[in-house]
This record gives structure tokens, sequence and C-alpha cells, in this order.
């Protein structure tokens, strides 16, 4: 039998569907300016019979309100009813917040006219709303602890369909936020024809509109298959409910219908009904994911040590958690240890390197820009490394809650955060998603549509291809997987110009090169905790000897393409100089490592060596690239 505070919820997110679907209507009939004042409709609380414009705008605002009364008594029942359970009384108070977070957009979009920025912040705010009563509600119906059928069956496959379809979900909002983007530009109808694009699945990225029409297509497409994989792996996830099972079902074939809608949009000219069904279909399926990530990580019973042992359950050293019985949770601890914890979860001293490169490949990306203003470019640079650092936190914060099973067996990493039991992983992923989905909607609202792409294409492939298809699976985990951290000087040209050209290859490619020296160096001293992990990497799976030939080998293709960059992006005398001296000792110390191979005693203290230089030389060569495109020494 729901509780009342469940049945409040369920009206409160069926009466934000309707808000949403009729904020549409209004956008399609034109009606957004018919009560052209706020909070009343020219002056009156009624607007005039015969205004079918305004009583459309005055009904959005009166469903709005009813809302605002809803999730108001949302927050007195949960102060009343479940007092004694934060995750839902926090999460009730905060959604009386956001509620009137969206009537202030609400009158800021009606005082701005509309304007395309003010629409895209609305409908952001309220999809923000409606996934979080979907959690109020979902989380309302389920008791406080995983039992039974759910506690102990799922296994480390319950926990990556949780992740999964958590990520599908914030993937799909990142979708809602590019196609209200792509209206508030005027883009819908740039590409006539679907499913092409001028003749072309693959157009032209020039930074005009169609820029922002293009991404929407591509990303939907790839959200679409996310989609496809959270259902077909709901079916073989045991620990799901079969009404888990169903839903999944049901949003595919949503997301598929959702497709074929969208494309009617653009073959019939943006006709009204398509349109309308186009906003209220995406908010559902918003919706249903939603409440399959609440659901399936309440289908997993929390991975941790148990008391009695102190290791993890199941795990050398550990108790094994009985059926039926949860684990441990994390013992709460201070508010700085806390925030010490999720700070850890970000792994700050691998974003340092990574912005590293970003600010450089700006400068450089300006000679492509010239007439932008000093100004603007700070602020460019400012928002880019504040999306770009919360996205790579976002990925790491995802990654430890993968691996943690692997970092309770290293010694290396047995105090992070989630094997430590400093976190509980269902937060780590709420905040892993959070920073995801806040730096993307950054990178969209403040920098542009392609570097936001670019962002959410690197913190995918650093979760769905190098943690979950390649880490566990093959020595060349660390090579593929390293094009993640081989995109944030691509996202910061891209900031700065709107595309992405040759040079921004070029130094995409310098640090993909770089990184299986770097990171083979550094595992040629750890090996012995990959080996008893499990994990493939070269030196467990090849040894030492062949590791030292692969860094030396992969450090000449470094070098090389440092030097055809000089020559690609017409670089002066301050960057060849110093690609050909920073070149020379890499080469130099991994000549050395190569020739002590043999040894796997002695190789360790070179390869330490070897990695130490390595984080230097990115960041000096980097540094030669800022330096020499504001000096401007040419090649004679």
């Amino acid at each position: 039998m729901p509780t009342r505070f469940a049945r409040l919820a369920a009206a409160s997110v069926v009466v934000t569907l309707l808000l949403v679907t009729i904020g549409v209507v209004v956008r399609v009939t034109g009606s957004g300016l018919g009560c052209p004042d706020w909070p009343f409709c020219y002056g009156e609380l009624l607007p005039p019979a015969d205004d079918a414009k305004a009583w459309i705008e005055w009904t959005h605002r009166s469903v709005a309100a009813l809302l605002g009364l809803l999730v108001l008594g949302l927050a007195i029942l949960a102060a009343v009813d479940h007092r004694d359970r934060r995750t839902i009384l926090w999460p009730s108070i905060a959604a009386v917040g956001l509620v009137g977070f969206q009537a202030y957009l609400g009158r800021e979009t009606v005082r701005l006219g509309n304007s395309g920025e003010s629409v895209t912040a609305h409908l952001a705010a309220a999809m923000a709303l409606l996934g979080l009563l979907v959690y109020l509600l979902l989380r309302a119906g389920l008791p406080a602890r995983a039992t039974g059928r759910a506690a102990g069956t799922g296994g480390s496959g319950a926990r990556r369909y949780a992740v999964l379809a958590s990520i599908t979900a914030a993937a799909t909002y990142a979708v809602l936020l590019l196609g209200s983007n792509v209206t508030a530009l005027g883009a819908a109808l740039v590409f006539p024809d679907w499913p092409l694009m001028g003749g072309s699945l693959v157009p032209s990225i020039s930074g005009d509109p169609a820029t922002a029409h293009v991404l929407h297509r591509w990303v939907a497409g790839g959200v679409l298959l996310l989609v496809a994989v959270v259902a077909f792996g709901a079916r073989r996830t045991r620990a799901l409910r079969p009404t888990d099972v169903r839903l999944a079902a049901v949003v595919a074939a949503l997301y598929a219908g959702q497709i074929v809608v969208g494309g009617l949009q653009v073959l019939t000219g943006l006709a009204g009904w398509s349109q309308v069904a186009h906003v209220a279909l995406g908010a559902t399926i918003w919706a249903g994911l939603v409440a399959l990530a609440v659901s399936s990580w309440h289908a997993v019973a929390p991975v941790g040590r148990a008391v009695a042992s102190g290791g993890e359950p199941g795990a050398p050293g550990g108790e094994p958690v009985p059926p039926g019985v949860e684990p441990s949770l994390p013992s709460p601890g201070s508010t700085a240890d806390t925030l010490r914890a999720y700070l850890a979860l970000t792994k700050p001293r691998i974003i340092e390197l990574l912005l590293v490169t970003t600010v450089p490949a700006m400068v450089l990306a300006t000679r492509d820009r010239p007439g932008i203003e000093p100004f603007e470019w700070a602020w460019l640079v400012v928002w880019t490394l504040v999306a770009g650092g919360l996205a790579a936190g976002a990925a790491n914060a995802l990654n430890q809650v993968l691996d943690r099973d692997l970092d309770l067996l290293m010694s290396r990493t047995r105090r992070r955060p989630l094997p430590a039991q400093t976190l509980a992983p269902r937060s780590a992923v709420v905040f892993g998603i959070s920073l995801g989905v806040i730096s993307i909607g950054l990178m969209a609202a403040l920098v542009n549509v392609v570097a936001a792409f670019l962002t959410l294409v690197a913190i995918l492939f650093y979760v769905f291809v190098y943690t979950i298809a390649l880490k566990r699976s093959t020595p060349q985990n660390i090579v593929i997987g390293g094009a993640a951290g081989a995109l944030p000087p691509v996202i910061g040209w891209a900031a700065v110009t709107g595309d992405v050209s040759l040079p921004a290859i070029m130094l995409f490619l310098i640090v993909f090169y770089w990184t299986p020296p770097h990171f083979w160096a550094l595992s040629l001293r750890i090996r012995r905790d990959y080996q008893a992990a499990g994990v493939p990497m070269l030196p467990v799976v090849r040894g030492v000897a062949e590791t030292s030939r692969q860094i030396g080998l992969y450090t000449v293709l470094l070098v090389a393409v440092t030097l055809v960059f000089a020559v690609v992006a017409q670089m002066g005398l301050v960057y060849l100089a110093a690609a050909v001296v920073l070149g020379g000792m890499f080469l130099w110390r991994a000549f050395i490592l190569w020739r002590q191979g043999t040894s796997p005693d002695g190789s360790t203290a070179q390869a330490i060596r070897l990695y130490r230089f390595s984080i230097g030389y990115l960041a000096l060569l980097f540094a030669a690239v800022a330096v020499d495109a504001l000096v401007v020494v040419p090649l004679r």
C-alpha cells in the first residue's frame, strides 16, 4: 500500500510531466509572452477571455503554481513521516528550493523575451526537478535497506549495471540540453533531410548553428546504443526485479519512437504536434531512466568491508556476507573527512596534469581566431578549466566505483575512499554523475556545444571503453584508453575556435603517444599489485623486458610526432628547441630503461625516474607551445 508521501510524489511527477508538455505548447504557439507581465497577466489574475495565447501561458503558470504547492507538501510530509530518513528528507527540502529556482527562471524567461539561453536553462531546471521527484517516488516505495533477493545476489555484474543505467540517464539529460540548444539557435531545420544531414551522416563541423544540430543527432544516436545495452543487460542481471526489466524494455521502445519523432520534426517542417511529442517523450524517457537507475542501485547490496574482519565481503581477509544480510555501511566521519574523501575520488593530481595540456592549446588556437578580445578569452579559459576539471573528476570518480574491488587488492589504492569505506558506492556514483552533468552543462552554456560534446565523449570513453571494456581484458588497455586523457587539448582548441582542425589533432596525438611510456613506467614498479589484482597490464602479461622495449618504441613515436607538429602547426624556434631537447632527454632515459629491461629488479629505479621525468616533459613541452605562440620566433 503506497504511503501518502509516495502518492503525493507520484502526483508531483505527473504534474511535472504535464508542465513540461504545456511548456512546449507555449513555445510552439508563440504564447511565451501571452502574458507580458509576471506573476499577473496584463495586471489581472485572469487573462482576457478572447486571448488564446494569454490563456495558454496562464495555464502554464497555473500548473507551475500547483506543482509548487505539491512539492511544498512533499517537504512537509517528509518532515512529518520520514524525518528519520535523510535520503528522503533532504532531497524533499532541495526540491522546494529547485521549484523556487524554476519559478525565478520562468520570470527571467519572460523578462528576457524567451531568449534561447533562458529557455534552455528553464528546461534544464525542469528536468532536474523531474529527476529529483522520480527519485523521491522510488525511494519512498523502497525499504531503507536492500534485503532478500537483492542483497548478496547481484555481484559485480549488478553493480556495473547500476552504473550503466545511471550514466545512460545522465547522457539522456545531456541530449535534452543539446536539443534545447538546437531550438534556441534556430538550427532545427538546418538540414532538411533525415536521417542524413545534407546528404551525409558526417557533415563538416564549422562552428555555426549547424554544429549544434549535428552534435544533437550524433549524441542521440550514441545514447540509443546505451539505452539498447541497458534494456539487454536488464534481462541478464539477476538482482533486478521483473518490473525493472519491463521498465528497461519500455524505455528502449520509447527511445526508438523518440528517434522517429525527431525525424518527423525535420520532415514535417517542425509541425507543432511533433515538437510537443518530442519533448514529452524525452521527459518521459529521462524519468524512466532515473527510476531504473534508482531501483537498480537499490538492488545492489553495498560493497564494503565487514566490521568483524576489516576486509571486503568475500575478499581475502574478509568475512563473507550471507544472502539476505547487508554488509556494513561506511561509518560517518567528520565533515572535513567526508570532503577530503570526495576530493580524493576526483584524483586531483591527474586533473592537474590534464589541464596542463588545455591552456597551451587555447593559447595556440587564438591564431585561428585573431579577433577575440582578451577579456573574452580569459573567461573562456576559466570556464573551460572549471568544466574540464569537473569532467575529469566525474570520470575518475566513476572509475573508482567500478574498480573498487581491484583497488582493495592493491596496496597502492586500498586507502582510496571506497575500499577504505570512507564513502558509500552510491554516494560516489551520485557525486560522479552530478559532476559530469554540471561540467557538460557549463561547457555547453558558457563555452560552446563542440567543447561540450568532446567533454561528454571523454567521460564516456574513459568509463566505458577504458574502465569497463579494456582494463580487465587486454594489455593494450592503456594504449587505447589513453585517448580519453588525450582529449583535453582538443577540447581547449574547440573552446576557442568552435571546431577541430589539424593542429588540435596533432596535440591529441602527442598526448596519446606520451601516455603508454608514462604509465608503463609506473606499472613496472607496481606490477606485483596488478598481478595480485588480476589486471593484465603489459608488465604482468609480457614481462619487464618487453615492457621496456615497448616504452622505447612509443617514445620514438612520441618524439617523431612532436617534430611533425612543429611543421603542421607552423611553430617557431622556441617550440622546436624545446621539442628537440626534451625529446632527446626522453629518448635517452627510455634507452637506459630498455638496456636494463632484462633485469627485473634493476629496471625499477630507472622506470620511476622515467615516470617522473615524463610528467615534467609534458608540462614543459606544452608550456613551449604557449610561449612559442605568444613570442612567435619563426623558423628560417
